[in-house]
């Protein structure tokens, strides 16, 4: 609209002066004739219609008391008070907020003896929004309707805040349709343009303008446009909603294209004439939607600026789905992306039970540099990493699956854990300058009662005892991987059964609040705190025992991503475990059948003999026909039944199908279909192949 036709129009719903004429471009700056003598400084006030008693504040015409508007008011005159100034008819501001329309009682509307305006001949209900008159209460209405769509980040808010900003001020009800699915960003539907109804708002039911609360009684009566609306709509090319401006529904492109929209019933009942607006939304690219404003037949039809208007909320509120469509999409690459970084779930291991947390460091940031990871290793043995990355961002969160994926594959290799930390150490600096992470690696072996820790400038681990101890473990802290040329030192532990050892990120221990070691000991507190409602002689449960940890952060204690791992330490009794050293011979096969099913009839497990020598002696044969030192053979009876047989060579077996002419073979097939469970495992003095039965 145009800006200069928007200065000269007068900004208050005043009526017109007695003797001006209302077209006069000065508007609202033409002063009134001086006011009879004996009436006083001030305006009189419009009485509500109906002969109500004015407002509080105000007074009867002849009084002194300044006008209900107050003094600077745009009802008053000069010399309306001691206190007035010189240009007090100036218009006012324009409020923040979006205006509120004139309605019946405040005394700015020009009523005939039957209720109706006598500008317009139109009769509007008490307490019923009015349409703007003026060119700048358009301007106002658009700005403060403009910043409440853009105040929203995601799809649902911004639609919510155009429906909000038009409801009651600018129509009596609206429906917005967008696009099934929406494009993102530089996407090009193949499809055809289907609209689904996103969100409808109307007027709530009639206010009491006396009481100045809802009527009372029975319900509003049922309207026509409590009836429109189609839940899923597909539009034809060509139509109107493909449009680019909006239009008045009375035209005959916009009346053929409303039966696609609402259906032949809901388009029947749209009123007539210039009481509903169609406005495609249009982004940056492409039509994605469209939004249909209805006015009450009660009510003033929409006027020719009224178009301008809903063009302007259509265009803010386009962009603004678009970008929220874009932001989307980025959170979901985001999350996504963290997840896949993160196991999905943890392995179940032979001797120890595990639970885990991620908290991103906010939900506008859920990629980061933390990460956990239980990597199964030979010998019923399980490794525990923890580790953070510098920063919480995609370059962090890229590098941290880099390093998690290193970490995985040395602990394939057996390698011990100061030599895992020392590669870790060799490829951040391969990756880069300025890659800095902390890790802790630690191995756990449930047969010896053992971990073996090493770490590199990570937070220590805490041990909770099973009588309800808490322990901060003493461990080298080391420098961080990405330093370079730096040793790292591994430590061997005492890990009891029932004991539970918690590895977390320095998220869960820094903040602004505290510093790293109060937090420690923090912690430590509230590990004892929490087994002690267990009593000695029960660890508290495990996931419970994450949340209760998680529960001691505060409302400001979360400045980074937080990543914690616990492990219950079950273990495998000595009276569970049978372990032989067989001679690299034609013999030694039977003599494992032997053994085995001697050990199997100790532990009562006398119906899995004939699987457990067939297979065994399959594995053992397969060994002790390439190796030069003695085969070890194991048993390990837990929840399964587990057999390992190591020997000192390197290369894995790969299972293979066998021809008929073939002599040999066959051995890896059978355990493949008896076995639960098989697998092998290099060591770093040569391999393992284990294999798992069902007990009962």
């Amino acid at each position: 609209m145009d800006s200069t036709r928007v200065t000269e129009q007068p900004t208050s719903y005043e009526r017109p002066q007695p003797g001006v004429d209302p077209a006069d471009p000065r508007g609202a700056f033409l002063r009134s004739p001086a006011p009879p003598a004996g009436t006083g400084a001030a305006l009189p006030v419009q009485g509500r219609s109906g002969g109500e008693p004015p407002a509080p504040g105000a007074v009867a015409p002849g009084g002194s008391a300044p006008a209900a508007d107050g003094p600077g008011s745009e009802h008053s005159q000069p010399g309306a008070g001691p206190d007035a100034e010189p240009d007090a008819h100036r218009p006012r501001p324009a409020p923040d907020g979006i205006p509120v329309q004139p309605a019946d009682g405040q005394g700015r509307v020009d009523r005939g003896p039957g209720g109706e305006d006598r500008r317009t001949g139109q009769v509007t209900r008490p307490g019923r929004p009015t349409p703007m008159r003026r060119d700048g209460d358009r301007l106002r209405f658009v700005g403060a309707a403009t910043r409440r769509i853009a105040r929203g980040i995601d799809l649902d808010e911004i639609v919510m805040g155009l429906c909000r900003a038009t409801v009651p001020t600018f129509s009596d009800a609206i429906l917005v349709y967008l696009r099934d699915p929406l494009p993102v960003g530089d996407e090009r539907p193949t499809g055809p343009l289907v609209l689904r109804l996103r969100r409808t708002d109307r007027i709530p039911p009639e206010r009491d303008t006396e009481g100045g609360g809802f009527l009372p009684a029975a319900p509003p009566e049922p309207s026509e446009l409590d009836s429109v609306g189609e839940e899923l709509c597909t539009v034809r090319p060509g139509s109107a909603l493909a449009e680019v401006r909006p239009v008045f529904t009375d035209a005959p492109a916009a009346r053929a294209a409303l039966p696609e929209l609402l259906g032949e019933e809901g388009a029947a009942a749209v009123p007539d004439g210039q009481r509903a607006v169609l406005a495609p939304l249009r982004g940056r690219r492409r039509v994605i939607g469209a939004a249909l404003f209805l006015r009450r037949p009660e009510r003033i039809p929409f006027e020719a600026d009224d178009l301008l208007v809903a063009a302007q909320l259509a265009t803010h509120s386009a962009l603004g789905i678009d970008k929220a469509v874009l932001y989307g999409r980025e959170a979901y690459i985001a999350d996504e992306l963290q997840r896949t970084m993160l196991p999905e779930t943890l392995p179940r291991c032979t001797g120890v039970r595990l639970a885990s947390r991620y908290l991103p460091a906010a939900e506008t940031a859920r990629v980061g540099g933390d990460w956990y990871d239980a990597i199964p290793l030979p010998g019923s043995r399980v490794a525990l990493v923890v580790g953070d990355v510098m920063g919480h961002s995609m370059t962090s969160a890229a590098i941290m699956g880099q390093l998690r994926t290193t970490a995985q594959t040395l602990a394939g290799l057996d390698l011990p854990p100061q030599e895992v930390l020392h590669h870790l150490d060799e490829q951040a600096q391969r990756l880069g300058v300025d890659r800095m992470a902390t890790c802790l690696y630690a191995v756990y072996d449930p047969v010896a009662h053992r971990i073996t820790v090493a770490n590199a400038g990570h937070p220590p681990p805490v041990l909770l005892h099973l009588g309800g101890r808490a322990e901060v473990l003493r461990v080298p802290a080391g420098a961080p991987i990405g330093v370079g040329g730096v040793d790292f030192e591994a430590v061997e532990l005492e890990a009891p059964a029932g004991a539970t050892l918690l590895l977390y990120t320095d998220g869960l221990v820094e903040s602004r609040l505290r510093d790293v070691w109060t937090g420690i000991e923090q912690l430590r507190e509230k590990l004892a705190a929490t087994a002690q409602l267990t009593g000695p002689d029960h660890p508290p449960p495990l996931e419970a025992l994450c949340d209760e940890v998680l529960d001691m952060l505060g409302p400001g204690d979360r400045d980074d991503d937080i990543a914690l791992l616990a492990a219950r330490f079950d273990g495998i009794a000595p009276s569970d475990v049978a372990y032989w050293f067989l001679e690299p011979e034609d013999a030694a096969p039977g003599r494992a059948r032997r053994l085995a099913r001697r050990q199997l009839s100790r532990w009562g497990l006398d119906d899995l003999s004939d699987s457990v020598e067939l297979l065994v002696s399959e594995v053992v044969t397969n060994a002790v026909r390439y190796a030069s030192r003695p085969v070890t053979l194991r048993l390990l009876r837990t929840d399964v039944l587990r057999c390992e047989v190591g020997d000192d060579v390197p290369q894995l077996p790969r299972l293979r199908q066998a021809r008929a002419t073939d002599e040999g073979g066959r051995g890896l097939y059978l355990v493949n279909r008896l076995a639960r469970r098989w697998g092998a495992t290099r060591l770093s003095t040569g391999k393992v192949v284990w294999f798992e039965l069902n007990q009962g």
